[in-house]
């Protein structure tokens, strides 16, 4: 089992920049594919990117290709989200995710965080 821990949300501007960062610990932590899903109030919860454990593969929502990119540095166990651009349509609980396979949906499989709050103003 992995235990995820994410960090780094806050308040910001429309068109501003964000990056959320998730640390993973536990056995075989990061031989993991990890990635971000979103759930924005009163919506279900969304896949927003996904990287594949050894990072040589990623995978994008059209809502933010372009504008986010996932990066992840194992020796450190911890994976990436960095925000640019960002829209007041953007704002949601952020919540990483791991799974032993890549994944672009939700999945029984998949380990959880606790979620970190994006708030993005006009």
């Amino acid at each position: 089992q992995v235990q995820l821990v994410e960090s780094g949300g806050g308040l910001v501007q429309a068109g501003g920049s964000l990056r959320l960062s998730c640390a993973a610990s536990g056995r075989a932590s990061n031989s993991y594919a990890m990635g971000w899903f979103r759930q924005a109030p009163g919506k279900e919860r969304e896949f927003v990117a996904s990287i594949t454990y050894s990072g040589s593969s990623t995978y994008y929502a059209d809502s933010v290709k372009g504008r986010f990119t996932i990066s992840r540095d194992n020796a450190k166990n911890t994976m990436y989200l960095q925000m640019n651009s960002l829209k007041p349509e953007d704002t949601a609980v952020y919540y990483c995710a791991a799974s032993r396979t890549p994944f672009t949906l939700m999945n029984l499989g998949l380990s959880w965080g606790q979620g970190t709050q994006v708030t993005v103003s006009s």
